[in-house]
């Protein structure tokens, strides 16, 4: 197999260049011509490859265990009594099952915090590749508990998927942002979440009882994640490293822009390596990083309250809670319960389509706009979806309204809740603190999973139709935060963004004095 040359093996005629191997074999044509960079078919494959390998997954693992809870539970309760002579006690039962849900998230945040040291020791595009032994291992604990008669070879295959998940959600963000030009960063990082509202879809529809949700079949669904592994593994290994993670975190110039050319179809990519040149420079002429500078230095601590808050606003804004009433509410409507669960899916359907219609419009409209139109929708259909739970029994049509509140709630999240938390936090921070930044971050998103996840079930038994109230108080806090504190990073550089946070705090004076802005504009030292 010929190995890809670039520089002097590029060949030139009057219009473009001719990619050769090393046994002179053209391999594909590169544009000689300077536009603005968009997606190429290159970096389209690039973005798919990391995705559908690992961000798929954490949507897949996050939804497949609701659909077989029944079955799985059965298979619990006729393990414990071949063992014991026995059935499990209700509480038990109820017990072991939270805890093989729970887990799941409890190794999220422990991969989702490890996943910056992985992507700075193997790189992003290497640190996804290793990752897929722990999804190896995970799959083939979960198929083999059910053969192995052995619910905690299940509980642990749970947990590896966790760790697995965690670091996914950690290092893709990272490759999403570091390979796509400025121009496309935020379609680039909306994919992430299209990724993974497209995994639970997937789930829902192989988890229905006459699929794969069956007595015979549950532990091939909830190893279904080998498919996506072996996708990854044959097509992430032909796609180049971070070209930043390159440039920046190895130093190695030259491979930077091979990858740049490769992702770009294009062998002018001057201006991208002086950019990162530039950044490189000032890293380097920068104090070393330590993770604790995150929490110690004002223009490092500012970016990290905004990435957590917003990670917070996705968790907290009450789109699990939803997701649990979705079927309760359409059967509420008159629906059946098959047909309930097939509207249940239509949701899902619905989050994926805008999802997609996010993705193209971000880089248009900006971040900010877009979470705060979602934000600002979730509060308005929340509020609506609240009245209507609270009254459906003095006016029965307000159950078809609750289903319009339902997939107006969703339409609104999948705009911007949904999806720029995940890479709205790399677009804050510089290649240096960047990893620390979004492990942190992933990890506040995966505790906050696991707070509503242990939490809301409780909060529902005890207030019922009222316990969408509390989301609606977050809801605003959380728009009204956006609005005041959270900066639009769309069109604008790595430099540019982080210098902002910079120049809030500080000016330096010709005397060399440190001046402090006052309100109004004013400075003083």
């Amino acid at each position: 197999m010929s190995r890809l040359s670039f520089g002097s093996d590029v060949r030139e005629n009057e219009h473009a260049s001719l990619l050769y191997g090393e046994n002179g074999d053209i391999i594909d044509s590169i544009s000689l011509t300077t536009e603005k960079k968009g997606v190429t078919s290159r970096l389209a494959f690039a973005i798919l490859s990391s995705i559908l390998g690992s961000s798929f997954i954490v949507g897949f693992n996050s939804g497949v265990i609701n659909e077989p809870s029944e079955v799985i539970q059965d298979f619990y309760n006729s393990t414990y009594y071949n063992r014991n002579g026995e059935y499990m006690s209700s509480s038990l039962l109820t017990l072991l099952w939270s805890f093989t849900v729970s887990i799941f998230a409890i190794g999220g945040m422990i991969g989702g915090l490890s996943g910056g040291y992985l992507a700075n020791r193997f790189g992003r595009k290497g640190g996804l590749l290793r990752n897929n032994f722990l999804n190896l291992v995970a799959s083939g604990l979960l198929i083999s508990s059910k053969f192995a008669k052995s619910y905690e070879m299940l509980i642990a295959g749970r947990f590896v998927a966790g760790l697995c998940c965690g670091i996914n959600t950690a290092i893709v963000p990272l490759y999403l942002s570091e390979t796509a030009p400025t121009s496309i960063r935020g379609l680039s990082g909306t994919f992430n979440q299209l990724a993974i509202c497209s995994g639970t879809l997937v789930s829902e529809i192989l988890g229905l009882e006459h699929v794969l949700a069956r007595a015979e079949t549950w532990n091939y669904l909830l190893g279904c994640t080998l498919v996506p592994m072996v996708f990854q593994l044959l097509t992430l290994t032909w796609c180049p490293e971070s070209p930043r993670y390159l440039m920046i975190n190895k130093g190695n110039e030259d491979m930077a822009e091979k990858a740049l050319i490769w992702l770009r179809k294009d062998i002018d990519v001057s201006d991208e390596i002086e950019e990162m040149r530039t950044e490189m420079e000032k890293a380097q002429r920068a104090e070393e990083f330590h993770f604790t500078d995150l929490f110690k230095r004002r223009e490092l601590l500012t970016p990290l309250i905004i990435s957590l808050v917003l990670q917070l606003s996705q968790q907290f804004s009450g789109i699990n809670a939803v997701i649990f009433y979705s079927t309760l509410i359409f059967e509420s409507a008159g629906l059946s319960q098959l047909n309930a669960q097939y509207a249940t899916l239509g949701t899902g359907a619905v989050n994926v389509a805008m999802t997609f219609v996010s993705a193209n419009i971000m880089d248009k409209l900006g971040r900010r706009t877009l979470h705060l139109i979602g934000l600002g929708g979730m509060l308005l259909f929340s509020v609506v979806l609240s009245m209507a739970l609270i009254f459906r029994d003095d006016a029965p049509w307000l159950s078809y309204v609750s289903i319009v509140a339902v997939m107006g709630y969703i339409v609104s999240f999948a705009t911007g809740p949904g999806s720029i938390p995940w890479f709205y936090v790399a677009e804050l921070f510089a290649q240096g603190p960047r990893s620390a930044a979004v492990s942190l971050s992933v990890l506040t998103n995966w505790l906050a999973n696991f707070t509503v996840g242990l939490s809301y079930p409780e909060i529902h038994t005890a207030i019922a139709d009222y316990s969408f109230f509390p989301f609606i108080g977050m809801l605003v806090f959380f728009w009204l935060f956006t609005f005041f504190k959270v900066p639009e990073t769309k069109g604008k550089t790595i430099d540019e963004i982080t210098s902002s946070f910079k120049s809030d705090l500080h000016i330096q004076s010709p005397d060399s004095r440190l001046y402090t802005r006052l309100p109004g504009g004013n400075y003083s030292s």
